[in-house]
Order: structure tokens, then sequence, then C-alpha cells
């Protein structure tokens, strides 16, 4: 398949480019076979050369994994795959027995504020949103992270949450987006975000991302309201199905 190629620089005054990524919390694999690929997806996030950079499945810790990879790094996730001159913002969604995991946002632009709110529809999943407020260009951005759930009626019970946060916290003229892992390949999803005026990039063929070795879904969106959707890629290639089981979506956007 093919995507509408972006060839404007990230830089280029008036246009935001946006990335959203589901790491896999740096690792792939399974048992002894598996594999740390946190250095290789530091590489990749910078390759992104994105204004906005949203991560699904992020560990800030996580004591086995710490323990079995010699070069575990040092410093959370989050913290580690930031290019350097961004800043980045994590907070967490689940709380396992050896760490936790949740949603990170790195930018090139400054941070004005941040916020996490728990999303979680059962005990059988946590979930929560990361909204994220920059200053692009000198305009304020509001930027909402989310991985919702696996069950139909929970993501439709999230997005309707979803929109109570936003009209709770983002004012109504400002620029918004809203990108992630959706964990859902149908329609629904996209006509409620239509609903409260969020609309992705649609003049070209579904962005497949999942899975990363042969896509044949797209669970990786950007929505946005209050700005111009001009193209959408995924990069391909062994290079990018071997970091995770999503490829990564970059969609750029005119202020």
């Amino acid at each position: 398949m093919t995507h509408t190629p972006i060839e404007l620089p990230a830089e280029h005054s008036g246009i935001l480019r946006v990335a959203t990524y589901n790491i896999h919390k740096g690792v792939q694999g399974l048992g002894p076979t598996r594999r740390l690929e946190i250095h290789n997806l530091g590489l990749a996030v910078e390759q992104l050369d994105a204004d906005i950079v949203c991560l699904q499945e992020v560990r800030k810790m996580n004591h086995k994994e710490a323990g079995y990879f010699e070069r575990w790094p040092r410093v959370p996730q989050a913290e580690y795959l930031a290019p350097e001159g961004y800043a980045s913002v994590y907070r967490t969604n689940a709380y396992t027995r050896h760490g936790e995991h949740g949603n990170a946002l790195l930018t090139r632009w400054p941070v004005m504020g941040h916020q996490h709110e728990d999303i979680s529809d059962h005990r059988f999943e946590q979930r929560g949103l990361l909204h994220v407020e920059v200053e692009v260009q000198g305009r304020r951005v509001h930027a909402i992270v989310v991985h919702l759930g696996l069950i139909p009626g929970s993501r439709i019970r999230q997005v309707a949450q979803l929109q109570r946060f936003i009209a709770r916290e983002v004012p109504g003229d400002a620029p918004l987006v809203v990108a992630g892992d959706f964990n859902d390949w149908g329609l629904q999803i996209k006509r409620m975000l239509a609903g409260f005026g969020l609309f992705e990039y649609d003049d070209a063929p579904r962005a497949f991302t999942y899975p990363a070795r042969l896509p044949l879904v797209q669970l990786d969106h950007v929505y946005v309201r209050g700005l111009t959707p001009l193209g959408l890629h995924v990069p391909r290639g062994r290079i990018w199905w071997r970091m995770s089981d999503h490829l990564p979506l970059i969609a750029e956007f005119r202020l």
C-alpha cells in the first residue's frame, strides 16, 4: 500500500509533525529469546523528527527486566528516549509486580503543563490518558496521549470519558491533538471522535500499523481539532518491525 509522502521538514513554519508509537515496553520476543530494543528505539524516535511524539507502553521501571538485561537503561524509558533538546513527560497507567508503565510525550517545544486521568474501565486493565499543554511557535497546543482497552465496550466508555475530559480541561478554541493506540480497527470510535470535532487525515488508504511485521490493521491514530491534516506516513522495513509489535505513525498538520 502507499501513503501520502511527507516532505516538509518539521521545523517548517506553520507545520506540526506528530508521531505516535506503541513501543511494547522496549522489549521484543518471549521468554529466554526476548531481546532489548530500547536502544534502537532511541535512535528511531530521533529519526521520526517530530515536534510531538506520543508513546504508549513506556516503562518507568521494571526490576525483573533490569536484572535480566545487562544494558537496561539507568533512567526511565521516557527520559532515555527523548532526543537531545526534547522535554519528556511520563505518567503511569499500570502498576505490576515488578514495576510500572504508562504513556509518555516527548516534545521539542516548551511544556506549559500536564496532567493524568485514570480511564480504567474494569479491574483487569489499567488505562490512563496523559494531557500535555505545549507552546508551539507561540501557540498553545493541547496533546492527549491515549491507550484504550481491549474490550469494545470499554473503548466506547473510555472515549466518552475522553470527551468529558476535553470539555472540562481544553478550551474550545485551542488546537487539540489526540493520539495513541486505540486498539480498534473499526469505524465506531472514529465516528464518536468526529462527533465532538476530532478528525484525522483521510485522503489516503488506511495507514496499517499492526502487527508490525505484516501490518493488516490500523490501531494507531492521530486525531486533531483546530488543525488542518496534511498527510500520513508509516515507516516500513525490517529495522522497524524488529523494534516493536506496532509501527509508528507520523502525521503532519497545518497550525
